[in-house]
């Protein structure tokens, strides 16, 4: 699908304010036409200044700041080009490595060139650093944790002390909870900006409130503010319909999902989809992958945090080449990656940060294509469509698309969980307790429920039991002594948990939990031990079995657990939607997100 460029404006018109190389760059690339953002920046009265620019994602946010960048660079008489003269720093080395490589795109004219080094975790620090060191890194792209680690070094120090600009990639996340002290040693190591004058520029699709404080770390006080986004429209790419698919219980998300891709394949051959996991070990990979649940023809690609930096390198290029295919991602690539051509974006399960579902979202409907965005919750998860009304997301109740009954989804499911390895699967626990952890308060949840909802997920995921989890894990994770936990050396967790007065009290009862197909119970009382609840984790076990019910609320967990007639203590009030902490277990703490 062809591009309407016809009311944007040509970079040609730009002759006279940009270097004949910058242009020459730009046409030897297909690059003709600007971005609204771009034109914004590009007309500045001047590229010296520094600004905050806002615009959506799959804009053109890179351009628009390296080619002022480049420009200011290239004019300057005084330039030595062994020093670094521009530093941009990116949350991810994935984003990293793109901007890097859009700047040889755009220096690629260049005579003499302009090098441009990069910076990031998971690669041999030795090698990068030698090269850093020894050549002319004009302009440098790196990961905050990884340039930290370079400024250990007196003469990496010395190579950043004539920089001219930096720039603030995705800067939502870098001025966030999680960067933002890493951000602050870094810049306190580079010239005072009052002294050095050197220009700030921050670039991102949100501009949330709690991060305008930090902007003075970068930004004069007389920064220009850009924005491409109109305040009355919905905060996600407009062209991108969004849609939500709710499951009866978490036993269906795996299905309806098979159920998706296979109908999304069946409309269109060359499907190229994004899916989003909860957590880097969620597990979808294995059963798409090495379980063959994938529709045919469609190779299966994953990335999350926990690969390899050559794996994760080879995994983008080879998604970026494919014309079609599946990738299952944590949010390593939810912000600011470009993949070409993708049609469909999912997620299984809510976003870690609201900010978070405008990104994944972003991945497709990029550069005025046509994609598709779509979630498929569970009832325990639809408070996210309800807590973010300006999202148009539409909700027309379960997936029911013509083709749907033609696939055997729950059987296919059930055959491929059979082929994945257990330890995979005992991954996936541990990862999804975490996240549910990491997000109790605004799902409504206390520890006991916790531990109940991720051992659902295990039972929807094929464990036949529930994995064993190491003492130390348990306490690190906050749940020591909690209910329905299998901890080694100690078996199954009973009773209330550490601080409950007791284990019976008011609430509703319900039906008792039978050992069940994966020796799971539950039940009203059982697992929740409490009333069900709207819109919360708090409801009826979705998985009720028949079975011998207990006279008091109690465990659902195991052989004929208690399900507790009326007994049951009633949980936790509705759920608390306020921000939760950004780290999550099982995922990357928002330290070690910082040294991607």
């Amino acid at each position: 699908m062809a591009v309407d460029t016809s009311d944007r404006a040509p970079y040609a018109q730009l002759a006279g304010r940009l270097k004949p190389q910058l242009l020459k760059a730009l046409e030897n690339h297909g690059f003709t036409h600007m971005t609204p953002v771009q034109e914004k920046v590009l007309q500045l009265p001047t590229f010296t200044q520094d600004c905050l620019v806002q615009a959506k994602t799959g804009t053109g946010k890179t351009l628009a700041f390296l080619l002022p960048a480049l420009q200011n660079l290239l004019e300057a008489k005084d330039l030595d080009r062994s020093y670094v003269g521009i530093l941009v720093l990116a949350p991810t080395r994935e984003l990293a490595q793109q901007i890097a490589d859009e700047c040889d795109k755009l220096t690629s004219a260049c005579s003499p060139p302009l090098e441009c080094h990069i910076a990031v975790g998971g690669s041999k620090k030795t090698v990068h650093l030698n090269k850093f060191l020894k050549n002319k890194p004009t302009v440098l792209v790196a990961t905050p944790g990884r340039l930290i680690d370079y400024l250990s070094e007196d003469a990496a120090r010395q190579k950043l002390s004539k920089v001219r600009c930096v720039v603030l990639d995705e800067a939502d996340r870098m001025l966030d909870a999680g960067f933002a002290p890493d951000l602050r040693r870094i810049l306190e190591q580079l010239p005072p900006k009052a002294q050095a004058g050197w220009q700030g520029m921050c670039f991102s699709a949100t501009v949330p409130p709690e991060i305008k404080k930090m902007l003075p770390m970068v930004l004069t006080q007389d920064h220009v503010r850009i924005s491409t986004i109109d305040k009355n429209e919905a905060p996600t790419v407009e062209l991108v319909p969004q849609t939500v698919y709710p499951v009866a219980t978490v036993d269906d998300v795996l299905p309806t999902l098979h159920s998706v891709l296979a109908c999304a394949k069946a409309d269109n051959p060359a499907l190229k989809a994004v899916i989003f996991c909860p957590t880097a070990r969620h597990g979808l990979p294995h059963i798409f992958g090495t379980g063959g649940a994938a529709p045919p023809k469609l190779p299966v690609f994953q990335m999350q945090s926990r690969m390899s930096q050559a794996q994760r390198t080879r995994t983008v290029e080879e998604f970026k080449e494919t014309d079609r295919g599946l990738l299952f991602a944590s949010d390593v690539v939810g912000r600011g990656m470009d993949f070409p051509d993708i049609n469909l974006v999912v997620q299984i399960g809510v976003p870690s940060e609201k900010d978070q579902y405008v990104h994944r979202v972003g991945r497709t409907g990029r550069a005025g294509k046509v994609g598709e965005a779509v979630m498929v919750l569970a009832p325990e998860e639809m408070w996210f469509v309800a807590a973010n009304p300006e999202f148009p997301i539409k909700n027309n109740g379960p997936f029911n698309h013509p083709k749907a009954s033609t696939y055997p989804s729950a059987q296919i499911i059930q055959t491929a969980l059979a082929k994945v390895p257990d330890q995979s699967k005992e991954q996936a626990y541990i990862g999804n307790l975490g996240f549910i952890k990491s997000l109790m308060k605004r799902y409504g949840l206390d520890p006991t429920g916790v531990v109940a909802l991720a051992n659902r997920f295990a039972t929807s995921f094929g464990c036949a039991e529930v994995p064993t989890l190491s003492p130390m894990l348990v306490g690190k994770m906050g749940l020591k002594g909690v209910p329905g936990l299998v901890v080694e050396g100690k078996g199954l967790v009973r009773g209330p948990p550490p601080g409950a007065s007791g284990s019976a009290g008011r609430g509703r009862g319900g039906r008792g939990g039978g050992r069940g197909a994966a020796g799971m119970g539950g039940g009203r009382g059982g697992f929740f031990d409490g009333p069900p609840r709207e819109n919360g984790f708090g409801g009826p076990s979705s998985d009720e079995r028949s079975g011998r019910g207990g006279p008091r609320g109690g465990r659902g967990f195991g052989r004929g657990g208690a399900g507790g007639g009326r007994g049951g203590r009633r949980g936790p009030g509705q759920p608390d939607r306020a921000r939760e902490g950004s780290g999550q277990q099982g995922e990357e703490p928002s330290r070690k997100r910082a040294r991607r």
